[in-house]
């Protein structure tokens, strides 16, 4: 079963009647040295970029619209056996029928990658990561300012992405028992673990015992799943930061890792050595390796500092201080919130098994996922019912018209008006925007210089999606027609629609003299 079948399969039980639309998108593997920046040395990595967008259909005259959309990243490290799913961002446009399909949406999607038997990767750990920070809008601009959406504040929705994890894990005790080892971890930087605890309840209660209790705190000194990252086991080699804690695009933990590690004083940021004076032209200096180069000693120079400041920095204290970090305490809780799970197998490996960067059907190109990701988040905008259907209109040609090998959706917003000299002025429709050009984003830059990259090239070419990729992986329909039931799970993720409670206030009767 691939992800879209998988997708489908979870929203076949929602109740009422309306059609489903999913388009799936998932990229084909690719070099990535940036997991663990810090690690010397740094493990091979692969990268997969996942992109899900569901539309409803409350009829089948009405027209479609999107309501949910989830965006995460999938990193394959070979040498531990190990996979890290990173979700990103998870965002809806309020505009689905009650209930709405994001935690459905959420827990088949998970689901999927946790499960051995349908996992994509052949690996025997899966580590699940997600940082919670309550935002009125992710991936649908200006949908905040839809009336119908509601987003969750911030102890809702950590309390929301509990209830999801534990949903998907109750879900994997009870298929497979204890042959996986599940470990559930969760951390709300500034709370205590009694009132991180009751805080979550306070939204959430919990309604029975479960079978995978949750633990307060980090996952970076459990020894029952093994990590993604090593170190090479040498005499004197000892794990620091740079080979536990993972650095991903726009979180907090990335952000003070970098910190650490161009920060080895108290006072800031420390300036470099003074270099020494040649004594000599004709002799080079003590610490040079003519062999190596300058650069080489210039980079490994930076590895061995940041290295030392990253043995300076323990766990419990690395996480001790996140609590004091602005992005954490700035008046919204958030959250961190870790699966582990753990299925060794006996297979050795082989040299018969398929490269890690070999595609596979149904995956499309990285500049594919660019064109459309950059055109959902800065070319479209869902504040209304009438603007989210031509966006949602728009956004699904445009996917089919990139799998039929079209390069370019032709715009149909420029109309040609001759007047009496004959002369043609186009004048473009503002309401129409097509996808947006394809754009190399700026350097990443570490203490102002350039990062690292690997730069070997792929040995296999970039897919190429067609009409039969298209029908059989990216898009899917369902029809849903259950019974109606009583709205109990009113909070999701951008549709926290609660019912209202009218209070009257009740007058205190007098007493009669």
């Amino acid at each position: 079963m691939n992800l879209r079948g998988a997708l489908l399969e979870g929203l076949a039980k929602l109740p009422g009647t309306r059609e489903f639309h999913v388009h799936v998108l998932v990229t084909s593997p690719r070099k990535h040295s940036n997991l663990y920046p810090y690690a010397v040395p740094r493990p091979k990595t692969y990268l997969q970029e996942i992109l899900v967008l569901l539309s409803e259909q409350p009829t089948p005259d009405s027209p479609r619209v999107f309501v949910s959309a989830i965006e995460a990243s999938l990193y394959h490290v070979p040498s531990t056996s190990s996979a890290v799913l990173y979700v990103s961002k998870v965002d809806s446009t309020g505009q689905a029928r009650a209930p709405s399909p994001t935690p459905a949406l959420v827990r088949a999607f998970l689901t999927y990658y946790v499960n051995p038997t349908t996992r994509p990767l052949s690996v025997d750990h899966l580590w699940v990561h997600l940082f919670a920070r309550a935002q009125s809008q992710y991936l649908f601009p200006n949908s905040a300012d839809f009336p119908g959406k509601r987003p969750l504040t911030d102890i809702k929705l950590c309390a929301w992405w509990k209830r999801q994890l534990n949903a998907v894990a109750e879900g994997m005790a009870t298929q497979f028992g204890e042959a996986d080892r599940i470990r559930l971890f969760y951390m709300l930087p500034g709370l205590g673990e009694l009132e991180a605890f009751h805080s979550l309840e306070r939204v959430y209660p919990s309604q029975s015992a479960t079978s995978t209790p949750w633990l307060y705190g980090h996952p970076y000194c459990q020894t029952d799943v093994p990590l993604p990252c090593t170190s090479n086991g040498g005499i004197g080699n000892i794990h620091h930061l740079g080979h536990v804690i993972p650095w991903f695009d726009d979180d907090p933990k990335a952000r003070f890792l970098d910190e650490i590690a161009y920060t080895t004083d108290a006072e800031g940021v420390k300036s470099p050595e003074r270099k020494r004076s040649r004594t000599d032209r004709g002799t080079l200096k003590p610490e040079e390796d003519p062999e190596s180069g300058p650069d080489k000693n210039v980079i490994s120079t930076k590895e061995e500092q940041s290295t030392k400041a990253f043995k300076k920095v323990s766990i419990e204290e690395f996480w001790e201080r996140m609590s004091f970090r602005q992005e954490c305490i700035a008046g919204a809780v958030t959250g961190f919130f870790v699966m582990a799970v753990s299925r060794p197998t006996s297979k050795p490996p082989s040299r018969s098994d398929p490269s890690p960067l070999a595609p596979h059907p149904g995956q499309v190109s990285s500049q594919m996922m660019k064109r459309v990701l950059t055109s959902l988040t800065t070319g479209h905008e869902f504040p209304s019912v009438e603007r989210a259907v031509w966006s949602t209109r728009v956004l699904e040609e445009s996917i089919r018209g990139l799998c039929n090998g079209l390069k370019s959706v032709p715009t149909p917003g420029i109309t040609i008006n001759p007047d009496e000299s004959g002369r043609r002025t186009p004048e473009p429709n503002p309401a129409a925007t097509t996808l947006a050009p394809p754009q190399t984003p700026p350097p990443r830059l570490a203490n102002g210089k350039r990062q690292i990259v690997d730069v070997s090239p792929n040995p296999f070419p970039e897919p190429v999606a067609s009409l039969q990729t298209y029908n059989s992986y990216i898009y899917g329909s369902l029809t849903v027609s259950n019974p109606n039931e009583s709205r109990k799970d009113s909070a999701e993720v951008g549709d926290g629609d609660s019912g209202i409670t009218i209070l009257t206030a009740r007058k205190k009767k007098r007493a009669k003299p």
